[in-house]
């Protein structure tokens, strides 16, 4: 591994992605897209709805394929692997965040950070530490055995970020992280996610319709007709 590669955790090089190929309706999402996320960086990803983000994110984190272009995880080529490295991949190298929290309803809070771990070989004693360690950073660590219907919609989100990072990936990807959160409990949250992927050291790409959380980040790029513009 050269060294820009050991400095980047994420690489897209010519990434496009069509939906509808050949049909009247054919679109063209994602136009010849390069970016760089690099260790430790977090970049802001700014995007009118229907511009990509989704589709971009899931390509980033190994969730769909492009049509063509390179994608590299911590200098590894993803671009070509089968689904089963693939999936070891996003399993063990990358953590994602949706708008709406996707907890299971049936586990407590703790166990919805543990599963994941267990998911992948970690013993259970020190799933059950990591995960409560967890909690404890984001403020719902005396919350750790209720379930999520007996959670705020803040204290949910805060639940799914350590549910993300329970594995240790080194990418973390977020699409609309705060979206279902009020503007108060919104800002109180993202800056609790912030914190938590600073003092994690992870490289994080999230994606957020609001330019004011957008500026507490590293560096925002803007998605417009299938392609990046830096937008700072």
């Amino acid at each position: 591994m050269n060294d820009q590669n050991a400095r980047e955790m994420l690489s897209l090089t010519g990434v496009a992605k069509t939906y509808n190929a050949g049909k009247p309706n054919e679109v063209d999402v994602l136009r010849g897209i390069d970016l760089t996320v690099s260790r430790g960086e977090i970049v802001g990803l700014i995007a009118p709805s229907g511009a990509g983000k989704s589709t971009l994110l899931h390509i980033a984190g190994l969730l769909d394929l492009p049509d063509s272009g390179s994608v590299k995880i911590a200098g590894e080529e993803m671009t070509g692997l089968g689904d089963k490295p693939r999936t070891a991949m996003r399993r063990a190298g990358v953590g994602f965040i949706y708008q709406f929290h996707h907890l299971l309803p049936e586990f407590t809070a703790l166990d919805n950070v543990i599963l994941p771990q267990l998911a992948n070989a970690v013993p259970e004693a020190e799933a059950s530490e990591r995960a409560m360690g967890l909690l404890e950073k984001v403020g719902v660590g005396k919350r750790a055995q209720h379930r999520p219907s007996a959670l705020s919609g803040g204290e949910q989100q805060r639940v799914a970020f350590c549910r993300a990072l329970a594995n240790k990936p080194g990418l973390l990807l977020a699409d609309e992280p705060t979206g279902n959160l009020d503007p108060e409990t919104s800002d109180l949250v993202f800056d609790v996610l912030m914190g938590l992927v600073r003092d994690e050291g992870l490289s994080a790409l999230i994606a957020t319709h609001n330019l004011e959380l957008a500026a507490k980040m590293d560096r925002v790029v803007r998605l417009s007709n299938g392609q990046l513009i830096d937008a700072t």
